[in-house]
């Protein structure tokens, strides 16, 4: 029974699940649910994935947890030496924390502390988290922030180019958004004021809207122009979700910080800032921390094996294929239900976008209509979009394509029914 939990929490289900394996999870009837949420975005690897749980167990033998200010684990130090591995040759040093929002607020002050700059730029439809810092950071929907205001200071927003709801080609929108981020540098935080710009390489709640390669590319030129930091916050989109470990990478863009959480971790708390040594040096020992940061090594050591699963077998390829698939199969259904206005994405970060076919405008009820519908045929997956009119397609990255074949029947099954 849940009647002892707080009631905060939104639920796209009331399953209460005892077990989960693969793109599984199951209630204490055994009743079979498939999670296209991946708890969003979080078990890449699957539900309890064998080679993360005997990681995990292997490791709370040994050592469950050693506070960074007192010892170095060394789970932590095996995991900074793995994301080396993956990350560019300029990224080399890492500051792990627990979660999302966690490592975005060290983030800012990271570049805070290494620009002398009191400033930062994000996006409109961001999202970067629930603590007073990040709500502030966070535009994608006025929930997250509601009644909570005044929210702390020097956060500005620039318009993302979400070119399916100007009603523009990318290039139109990626030009609009240019000349806004130029009118804001010049009319709101001048650059020698503004630490970083932060971008979500594709929105979350936002929509799942991919950012374009030009439009980050140019963000890295203003960056370098203006001596200020590029952060690319991959919270969601990271380790494999995109058809690669950063979807960053996708656009031959370089950050100079990468915020990640998530999908690192195979379900365990972690989340990790990840910079140069350069900068890193000029954040003053002291002035950031935190108990549990880093500390957990049986967290560290999920991680571990969380990339070396990835690499071995060869989900992020896996991504790429089904993720194809499954765009594939959802624009086949665009052209039968003109509810559905835009299916996008990245390996399978997957969007359908549903409006009004005579109108264009946002259609959230037809989006919870199908959505409940699915929940009620056992496939969960979960709605975002500042309008709430967007489905978002987040399996496990060990889906198979006889899988994504059930899912797609299922999703038109509800399609057909509303």
């Amino acid at each position: 029974m849940s009647e002892f939990l707080s009631p905060v929490w939104t639920h796209l289900s009331t399953a209460e699940i005892t077990r989960g394996e693969g793109i599984y999870v199951y209630d204490a009837n055994d009743v079979q649910y498939m999670d296209f949420t991946s708890g969003i975005g979080v078990v890449n690897t699957g539900h309890c994935h064998p080679r993360i749980v005997k990681a995990v167990q292997e490791q709370a033998k040994n050592l469950i947890f050693g506070q960074m200010n007192c010892v170095i684990p060394q789970a932590t130090v095996k995991l900074s030496q793995k994301l080396n591995e993956i990350t560019p040759p300029h990224i080399d040093r890492f500051f792990f924390a627990n979660s999302g929002a966690e490592a975005t607020e060290a983030c800012v002050k990271l570049c805070k502390a290494a620009t002398g700059r009191s400033n930062v730029i994000v996006f409109q439809g961001s999202f970067h988290g629930r603590t007073h810092l990040t709500m502030a950071m966070t535009t994608s929907k006025t929930v997250y922030r509601h009644k909570y205001q005044p929210l702390p200071a020097g956060i500005f927003v620039a318009p993302f180019p979400y070119s399916y709801q100007y009603g523009w080609d990318e290039e139109t929108a990626v030009e609009f958004c240019k000349k806004q981020l130029d009118i804001l540098l010049r009319g709101q935080t001048a650059p020698d004021e503004t630490a970083a710009i932060i971008i979500e390489p594709v929105l979350g709640e936002g929509g799942y809207v991919p950012a374009p390669k030009a439009f980050l590319q140019h963000l890295r030129e203003v960056c370098d122009e203006h001596g200020i930091l590029l952060v690319m916050d991959e919270v969601q989109s990271g380790f494999g979700r995109t058809g690669s470990y950063f979807c960053f990478a996708q656009s031959e863009v370089n950050p100079d910080v990468i915020v990640m959480a998530k999908g690192l971790g195979s379900g365990l708390p972690i989340s990790a800032v990840a910079s140069t040594r350069e900068l890193m040096e000029k954040w003053p020992p002291g002035t950031h921390g935190g108990t549990y940061g880093g500390g957990s090594a049986v967290a560290s050591a999920a991680a571990c094996e969380t990339i070396d699963v990835l690499r071995d077998e060869k989900l992020i390829e896996n991504a790429q294929k089904r993720g194809k698939q499954l765009r594939d199969g959802l624009r086949a259904l665009q052209h039968k239900y003109l509810h559905i206005g835009d299916v996008r994405g990245r390996g399978l970060m997957v969007a359908t976008e549903f409006t009004d076919p005579k109108t264009g405008d946002p259609d959230a009820e037809t989006t919870k209509k199908v959505s409940r519908k699915c929940s009620d045929n056992n496939l969960l997956m979960l709605t975002c979009g500042t309008y709430g009119n967007v489905i978002r397609w987040i399996p496990p990255l060990v889906v198979t394509e006889q899988q994504i074949d059930e899912a797609l029947n299922i999703f038109e099954s509800a399609l057909a029914s509303v």
